[in-house]
């Protein structure tokens, strides 16, 4: 059953401080969602400390009446070799009544302009082998999927 929601009904903004509350929910369904126990106040102290720092960039998307539907989290970061800014896009969550209903797409779009605005390289992002409809959804907006690289990571806690 297509979701009612419209895209056109999708109003995305950068967070602020007073969205914490709808995005300690949404991030915690994010986290439980990658098999993480659900912890409301650690995902609301993770939040309000990127936030506060300044650290990270969030983009919150709500309907028409102002109800948090999901959100992104950029990363800044830089590219040595090219001398340019670039950000990640580390996060994008949209929460299960409201997917399949351009939430996501709108989401993406507002993380593009912004890197676009700050003058950017470029957005990269990674997602797992199996997460297909993320996968059709980043091809549709022009994302080319690296070859000739391999990700690494250290686990240090």
């Amino acid at each position: 059953m297509p979701n009612p929601l419209s895209s056109a009904s999708v109003v995305t903004s950068r967070a602020k401080l007073d969205d914490l509350d709808a995005l300690t929910l949404l991030f915690d369904g994010y986290r439980v969602f990658y098999e993480r126990v659900s912890d409301r106040a650690l995902a609301r102290a993770f939040l309000q400390a990127r936030l506060q720092r300044d650290e990270s960039v969030i983009f919150i998307a709500r309907d028409a009446a102002g109800e948090a539907l999901g959100f992104t989290q950029l990363y800044p970061s830089f590219s040595s070799v090219s001398a340019h800014r670039i950000w990640v896009l580390n996060d994008l969550f949209v929460a299960a009544g409201a997917r399949h209903a351009g939430v996501a797409h709108a989401l993406m779009e507002c993380a593009r302009a912004f890197a676009a605005e700050t003058g950017a390289l470029r957005l990269v992002l990674e997602t797992a082998e199996d997460n297909h409809p993320a996968q059709a959804l980043y091809e549709s907006l022009g994302y080319v999927r690296e070859s000739g690289t391999r990700h690494y990571s250290l686990e240090l806690a």
